[in-house]
């Protein structure tokens, strides 16, 4: 079920050993005008944020590398408990960006994006809905005529892109005229063919990411929506 807006500011837990880097974040949050995030809790290490008000925050900013180790292999445990991870590196290839959606992470942004494209990512990750940074978009984007892609149809494609731009499943079939079951099928179905292809996409973050990967569905579909939507907000 997708989740409803916050009525109040997303509560952050950042995990960074870089104070310069941890200092940058805040000055983004505080001089935010609409104050949508707030830090409640910061450290160099998973366990001294977890372990203080951290275990409280709507969602862990996660530096992929603590102390020159890489933190891929703890954010399955983070996403089990529930908890909504976004990974921020300096590490940008292709293959990072899989691996870290693979592992179960909410999204992926760079150290070098901009203060809008970092808190707007946190925000729609906390509302649960996907955003996609220029970065990761071009990470993912890649013309290789040898990866095999699933053939999906147009029905399949159109249920994607729909759920993708923040529909729940119940808001999708209405759209479409059809029931919610079968958008679960459709949306099951583009699953098992990009199993099929050994490109699994277990989580939404990944379908979508194998979907952007393929053309079948293009960022700007994602971040278009995302605007018009922030708009009728703000009207």
């Amino acid at each position: 079920m997708d989740r409803e807006r916050l009525d109040r500011p997303v509560r952050l837990a950042v995990v960074e050993d870089l104070p310069v880097v941890l200092a940058g974040v805040r000055s983004w949050v505080a001089a935010d005008p609409q104050k949508r995030v707030e830090i409640i809790a910061s450290g160099d290490t998973l366990e001294a944020v977890l372990d203080g008000p951290g275990a409280d925050a709507d969602v862990i900013l996660l530096d992929l590398e603590l102390n020159g180790v890489l933190m891929i292999g703890r954010i399955p445990e983070l996403c089990a408990q529930g908890r909504r991870v976004v990974v921020y590196s300096v590490h940008e290839d292709e293959e990072t960006v899989l691996n870290v959606l693979k592992a179960g992470a909410a999204t992926f942004i760079t150290k070098g994006e901009s203060a809008e494209h970092c808190l707007e990512t946190i925000v729609a990750v906390a509302w649960d809905r996907p955003y996609v940074t220029p970065t990761m978009a071009g990470a993912l984007v890649v013309a290789d005529a040898s990866t095999a892609r699933p053939m999906l149809s147009a029905r399949e494609r159109e249920a994607l892109l729909l759920w993708f731009q923040g529909m729940n499943k119940q808001s999708v079939a209405t759209r479409m005229g059809i029931s919610e079951a079968t958008v679960k099928q459709y949306i099951e179905r583009a699953r098992i063919k990009y199993a099929s292809t050994g490109r699994a996409a277990p989580t939404k973050t990944t379908l979508l990411a194998r979907a952007i990967q393929d053309g079948l569905i293009t960022p700007a579909d994602i971040i278009e929506y995302q605007s018009r939507a922030a708009e009728a907000g703000q009207s």
